[in-house]
C-alpha cells in the first residue's frame, strides 16, 4: 500500500485520524508489516510495549488477571490502535492480546515512535484532546447512571429471598411456570392470598431471564400519583421510573390497590408496551413512547382489565393446600434462623409437625416463617422443637369480649403493683397458713368450736365455688400450696446450686390428669369415712400433704408443675374456671409482630413498660390458651409485656366450651367424680330418699356404699347417651367426651347448693366459734345466720338456674335442636330433681 493511500486509511479506519495528513504521512513512513498466525500471544499483560500496533485485517481478544474489571476483556476488529496510551505515558500492558484468526498489523517500533512523539507534539496534543473528549462521555455517563440510581434506589429489588420449597404437585408446577416465564419477556400477572410472597416470585422470574443484569423494581401501586407522573415523567420535566428503568423489570405490587385513574394507562402499557408522559394543564399532549421495560403485576384476585393482555397468568396456591410441602418449609425456615443465628439447629417433633399440618395458616407462608421462628425463641436452645411451643393464630373472631384493663385503668395498675400476688402471698398467705394448720392441730376439733375448721369448711369452699364463674382459677394466684413450694424451690436452689429439672410434659399431659384425679377420689373417700369436715387435725393432715406435694415436685422441676399437672385443687379449679366470664389472653396481632423477646413466658429483664419476671410459672403464653385451665391469673404476663398485648376480658360465660375448647377424658373423670361427690356428701339424705338401711358406722358398708354413689351418676349419664345415639340414627351426635362438658354447670351449681347451707348456717358464726377456740365464751357475741327458707330458696334457685344453664350449654355445644338432645337434657332434669331431693328437701 503507498503512503497516500495508508494515510487515507488511518485517517478513515483508526483514531489517529485526528492528526495532521504530514503527522499521518510520517507514521505512514515507518510502519512496517506483519502477519501474525492465529492462537499467538501478541502482547504479555506486565510487560513493556515493544511496538504499536494497528490492526489492519482480522480479530484480536485480551484477556486480564484482574477478572473483578470484566471491561478490561475484550475483543479488537480492524483499525484498532494498541499501546498508543502505554507508550504515550511509559506505562506497561494493561492485558495480554492473543490472536482469534491470523491477523495482518502494522508495527511502529517504539523506539520510532517515540522520536516522531519528540518530533511532532501534535501527537501529544491530539492524544490529550481524545481523552478529554472520552473523559467528558464518561463522566456524562457516569451522571447519568449516578442520576439513574437515585431515581430507582428506593424501589430497587436487589435479589429474590428464596426458591419454591417443596415437592408437592402444587409446587411443582409453580417452579415450572416461573421457568416458562422467564424464558421470555411477556408480562405476567401474580395473583393469590396474602403472605405468599409473591413480589419475591416475581423477582425469582426477573433473576431466571437473559435480562437478570438489568434493574428490577417494585411499586406499591396504592402510593402512585394518580397523575401517573412519577411513572410516566412529564413532558419537558422529570422522567419517570419507566424512562430511568430501561430494558428493567417493573413489579406492579398489589395492583388492587392501583387509583382508578390510572388503570386506563397501565392497561395500555401492559398490552402495548407504550405510555404517555403526563402534560400540565394547558400544555399539549405528548405523543406515546415506547418501553422495553418487562411488566410484572402482583395482586390478590385476578384484574379483569388488564389479565387479558398479560402474556402469563401465574395463580399462587395457598399453603392450606401445599400441607405435604410444610415439613420442607420448616426445615427451611428453621436451618435459616439457625445458620443466621449462628446457632444448633433444632429438630422439630412429629407431634408438633402434625399440629402445624392440622392448621389452616390464613397468613400462609409468612406466618408458617413467623411461627417457627417465634418456636426457636421459646425453645431456649433446646434440640427439640415440640408441640407445645407452636401456637397458630387463633382463627374464631374475638367476639363479645370487653378488655376491662382498659375500661378500668386502676385494675392495670393494681394487678401490674407488687400487691398482685407477690405481697398478699408472702406478706399474708404464707404466714397466715402456718398460724390455720398450728390452730387446726392444737386448738379444739371440732367445728363448732374451731374457727378454722369452719373457715375452711363454710366460708372457703362456698366462696370459691361461687366465685369460679366471674374470676376462674383466680384462688391459685394466692394459693399456700404453691407458695410453699416456691419457698422451698428458692431455698433448695440456695443450699444446693443446681439446674432443676425440665418439665416432663409429654408424661404430664398424659398420666397428670388421671394422677390427679385418683388423689381428688381419695381425699373424697377420707373426707367421707373419717369425717374430715368436722375433725380439725385430720383437716390439717390434708392440707399438708397437698402442700408436701408442691413442694417436693418445686424441689425437682422447674416453676410449679405441680400447679399444672398434679395438683387435685389446681384440676378441680381448672375444670370450673372454664365456666368463667373472664379471661386472661394475649392480642395475637401484636405478639406476632411486635414480640420477640417473649419474656412473659420465659420471663427476662425489663424492658420498656415490662417488667422483671421469672415468666409464666405454668409455662402457658396468654395468646397459646385455648381455655381457662392453665392460667391462675397471676398476671406475670401482664407484668412482663412491654406491648400491652395481654388482655383481662369479660367474655360470654364458658364460651370457650363451644368455640375453641378441646375435650379431654381426665377433665371428664373428674367432672363425674365431681358429681358424685354432690352425692356422697349427702349419704344420710340419699338413704333417707332411697329408703335404704344401712349402718354408716360400719367402715365396709360406709365404703362399699361411697364407691357405688360416686359411680352410679356416671352410669346414668352414659345411660342417658345411648338412648341419644339410639333415637338419632340418622345424625350422629357429638362425642360423648365433648358433650359431656355441658354437664358443667350442674356439678357445679350442686357442689355450691351443698355448702351454700355451710356458709350460710355456720359461717355467720365465726366470732362465738373463734372464741370458743381461744376457749372463752363468746355466746352472746353477734352471729349473722340464714333462715333455713332462706337457705332452701337459695340452694333451690342455684338448682334451678344450673339445670338451666346446662340445657343451654349441651346445646351450643352439640349445636343441634333440642328434640334431638331430649335425652341428655333428660338426664339433666333427672340429676338436678334428685339433688333437689337430697339437698333442699
Amino acid at each position: 500500500m503507498t503512503s497516500p493511500e495508508t494515510v487515507t486509511w488511518l485517517q478513515e479506519r483508526t483514531t489517529l485520524g485526528i492528526l495532521s495528513p504530514e503527522v499521518l504521512d510520517a507514521i505512514a513512513q515507518v510502519i512496517e508489516e506483519q502477519v501474525i498466525p492465529p492462537q499467538v500471544n501478541l502482547v504479555n499483560e506486565g510487560t513493556p510495549p515493544e511496538a504499536l500496533y494497528i490492526l489492519k485485517d482480522g480479530q484480536l481478544e485480551c484477556d486480564s488477571t484482574d477478572h473483578k474489571n470484566s471491561a478490561l476483556v475484550r475483543g479488537f476488529l480492524p483499525g484498532e490502535v494498541i499501546h498508543l496510551q502505554e507508550l504515550l505515558l511509559d506505562e506497561l500492558a494493561t492485558f495480554t492480546i492473543v490472536t482469534v484468526t491470523e491477523c495482518h498489523l502494522w508495527v511502529i517500533p517504539a523506539e520510532k515512535f517515540r522520536e516522531l512523539f519528540n518530533q511532532y507534539p501534535e501527537i501529544a496534543q491530539a492524544f490529550s484532546r481524545q481523552l478529554a473528549q472520552e473523559l467528558a462521555e464518561v463522566t456524562s455517563a457516569l451522571g447519568y447512571e449516578q442520576e439513574r440510581s437515585i431515581a430507582l434506589r428506593p424501589y430497587l429489588v436487589t435479589k429474590a429471598q428464596r426458591g419454591i420449597v417443596g415437592t408437592s404437585r402444587y409446587a411443582v408446577r409453580l417452579r415450572e411456570q416461573i421457568r416458562e416465564a422467564a424464558n421470555d419477556r411477556k408480562s405476567v400477572e401474580i395473583f393469590g392470598e396474602p403472605g405468599l410472597e409473591k413480589d419475591n416470585i416475581a423477582a425469582l422470574i426477573h433473576f431466571g431471564s437473559p435480562k437478570r443484569r438489568e434493574p428490577i423494581i417494585k411499586v406499591n401501586s396504592g402510593i402512585l400519583q394518580t397523575s401517573g407522573a412519577d411513572l410516566f415523567g412529564r413532558v419537558g420535566g422529570k422522567p419517570g421510573l419507566l424512562e430511568w428503568l430501561g430494558e428493567g423489570t417493573l413489579v406492579f405490587n398489589n395492583i388492587q390497590e392501583l387509583p382508578q385513574e390510572l388503570l386506563p394507562a397501565v392497561t395500555q402499557l401492559v398490552k402495548t408496551g407504550t405510555y404517555t408522559p403526563v402534560a400540565r394543564p394547558g400544555e399539549a399532549e405528548a405523543e406515546p413512547r415506547s418501553s422495553k421495560a418487562r411488566i410484572l403485576i402482583v395482586s390478590e384476585k385476578t384484574q379483569a382489565t388488564v389479565d387479558r393482555s398479560v402474556g402469563h397468568i401465574i395463580k399462587v396456591p395457598p399453603l392450606r393446600v401445599r400441607k405435604a410441602d410444610i415439613k420442607a418449609q420448616v426445615e427451611y425456615y428453621i436451618s435459616l434462623y439457625a445458620r443466621a443465628r449462628g446457632i444448633s439447629k433444632p429438630h422439630i417433633t412429629p407431634e408438633a409437625l402434625r399440629r402445624l399440618q392440622s392448621y389452616d395458616f390464613p397468613g400462609n407462608l409468612k406466618e408458617l416463617k413467623n411461627l417457627v421462628e417465634r418456636a426457636i425463641v421459646q425453645a431456649e436452645n433446646a434440640s427439640e422443637l415440640t408441640e407445645e411451643i407452636f401456637w397458630p393464630a387463633e382463627t374464631k373472631k374475638k367476639r363479645f369480649r370487653v378488655n376491662l384493663l382498659n375500661t378500668y385503668p386502676d385494675l392495670r395498675k393494681f394487678l401490674r403493683s407488687s400487691w398482685w400476688p407477690d405481697r398478699i402471698n408472702y406478706g399474708f398467705t404464707a404466714t397466715a397458713f402456718a398460724i390455720i394448720v398450728a390452730v387446726l392441730f392444737i386448738g379444739p376439733q371440732t367445728r363448732d368450736r374451731n374457727f378454722v375448721l369452719n373457715l375452711f369448711w363454710a366460708w372457703w369452699w362456698p366462696f370459691f365455688l361461687f366465685l369460679f364463674p366471674f374470676l376462674g382459677r383466680v384462688w391459685c394466684s394466692v394459693c399456700p400450696f404453691m407458695i410453699y413450694g416456691e419457698i422451698t424451690q428458692k431455698l433448695s436452689l440456695w443450699l444446693w446450686p443446681r439446674k432443676l429439672k425440665r418439665w416432663p410434659r409429654e408424661q404430664g399431659e398424659k398420666w397428670g390428669g388421671w394422677f390427679l384425679f385418683g388423689l381428688f377420689t381419695l381425699i373424697f373417700l377420707w373426707e367421707e369415712l373419717w369425717h374430715l369436715e368436722n375433725t380439725a387435725y385430720l383437716s390439717a393432715c390434708l392440707l399438708l400433704l397437698i402442700t408436701a406435694g408442691a413442694m417436693i415436685f418445686s424441689a425437682i422441676f422447674e416453676r410449679r408443675y405441680w400447679c399444672r399437672y398434679l395438683c387435685p385443687i389446681g384440676g378441680m379449679n381448672g375444670l370450673f374456671a372454664k365456666l368463667s366470664m373472664t379471661e386472661l389472653r394475649a392480642q395475637q396481632g401484636i405478639c406476632s409482630a411486635s414480640c420477640t423477646t417473649y419474656q412473659c413466658y420465659k420471663g427476662g429483664p425489663q424492658k420498656g413498660e415490662g417488667m422483671e419476671t421469672n415468666g409464666c410459672p405454668l409455662y402457658s403464653h396468654p395468646a397459646q390458651l385455648e381455655d381457662n385451665r392453665d392460667c391462675v391469673l397471676c398476671m406475670t404476663c401482664l407484668k412482663a409485656c412491654p406491648h400491652r398485648s395481654v388482655e383481662f376480658n369479660l367474655r360470654p360465660p364458658g364460651v370457650e366450651l363451644w368455640t375453641t375448647h378441646v375435650p379431654r377424658t381426665y377433665e371428664v373423670a373428674l367432672l363425674f367424680l365431681l358429681l358424685g361427690g354432690v352425692y356422697l356428701h349427702r349419704l344420710p339424705e340419699l338413704q333417707s330418699w332411697l329408703g335404704l338401711q344401712l349402718d354408716l358406722t360400719n367402715f365396709w358398708q360406709h365404703l362399699g356404699l361411697s364407691l357405688v354413689v360416686l359411680i352410679v351418676p356416671v352410669a346414668f349419664i352414659f345411660g342417658a347417651y345411648g338412648l341419644l345415639k339410639l333415637f338419632n340414627l340418622n345424625r350422629k351426635p357429638k362425642s360423648f367426651v365433648e358433650l359431656t362438658y355441658g354437664y358443667l354447670p350442674l356439678v357445679l351449681g350442686g357442689n355450691l347448693a351443698h355448702y351454700l347451707r355451710l356458709g350460710l348456717s355456720e359461717g355467720g358464726r365465726i366470732l362465738p366459734v373463734s372464741f370458743a377456740t381461744l376457749g372463752l365464751n363468746g355466746e352472746q357475741l353477734p352471729m349473722l345466720v340464714a333462715h333455713p327458707a332462706v337457705i332452701s330458696f337459695l340452694q333451690g334457685t342455684t338448682l334451678i338456674f344450673s339445670v338451666l344453664l346446662t340445657i343451654l350449654l349441651t346445646q351450643k355445644i352439640a349445636k343441634q335442636s333440642l328434640r334431638s338432645l331430649l335425652w341428655q337434657h333428660l338426664a339433666a332434669i333427672a340429676l338436678g330433681v334428685s339433688m333437689w331431693a337430697i339437698i333442699v328437701l
